[in-house]
């Protein structure tokens, strides 16, 4: 069993990655972190450079749980990778962060995190970075 976490290098990501790393070891699970992003800027900062990948590989290391890192080309779309990879991981948990967006913004962009916590299979987890907790 997993836990699995949708991934990018933000406050809401991070909050995410703490939450899942506490819930790993709770459970004695492997964490999947799942680093996607549709690319479709043209200097894309949620995708993890190759720095990024060894500071989270060395924190997760440090944190002496079992890990795996799925980091997906560009192109992708997060929500369905994230999903793709609870599945085939037969993950127990999903653990997303959430950013604050307008309306507008949802409706134009769609939302990443209403897809996954409708279709997936597995309890979610969503959290928000605690400067929004405000």
């Amino acid at each position: 069993m997993s836990v699995v976490v949708g991934y990018i290098p933000s406050p809401a990501g991070k909050a995410a990655l703490d939450r899942a790393i506490l819930e790993a070891k709770r459970s004695g699970s492997t964490l999947v972190v799942v680093n996607s992003s549709k690319g479709d800027t043209p200097i894309d900062d949620r995708l993890i450079d190759a720095r990024q990948f060894n500071e989270l590989e060395a924190r997760l290391s440090h944190e002496g749980i079992d890990f795996w890192i799925e980091r997906l080309s560009q192109g992708r779309d997060a929500a369905a990778e994230v999903l793709r990879v609870a599945e085939a991981r037969k993950a127990e948990l999903i653990v997303i962060g959430l950013r604050k967006r307008s309306a507008m913004g949802k409706f134009l962009m769609g939302s990443t995190a209403q897809r996954i916590l409708l279709q997936a299979t597995c309890p979610v987890l969503s959290l928000k970075a605690p400067d929004d907790w405000s």
